[in-house]
């Protein structure tokens, strides 16, 4: 696997963690990020000045990680944190074409 995946791997994990500690401290509700994170996936798949020419891949890879963080908002308050690989497996199903 190339390393540059294992850092963002890594970058993905803990930035869960920090919004899960934003929730648990109640200084944002569940409610309140994940509209914060709608709203990046709305002008992150809307940005006029991405080439036309962008795959369908590339268009996903970039709406991964907000994607991720927006099931990763819905997981933490579940109790236990779920590995990166058990998120993914989410997005994955969550975002199947025709969903």
């Amino acid at each position: 696997m190339n390393t540059a995946n294992l850092q963002l791997e890594g970058l993905y994990t803990a930035l869960q963690s920090v919004l899960c500690a934003l929730r648990e401290k109640e200084l944002l509700t569940a409610d309140e990020v994940d509209r914060a994170l709608s709203e990046a996936e709305a002008v992150a798949g809307a940005d006029p000045r991405r080439p036309t020419e962008l795959s369908g891949s590339n268009r996903e890879a970039v709406l991964f990680p907000i994607r991720y963080l927006r099931v990763a908002n819905r997981l933490c308050g579940e109790g236990s944190r779920p590995t990166f690989s058990e998120v993914a497996t989410l997005v994955g199903r969550e975002n199947k074409p025709g969903n």
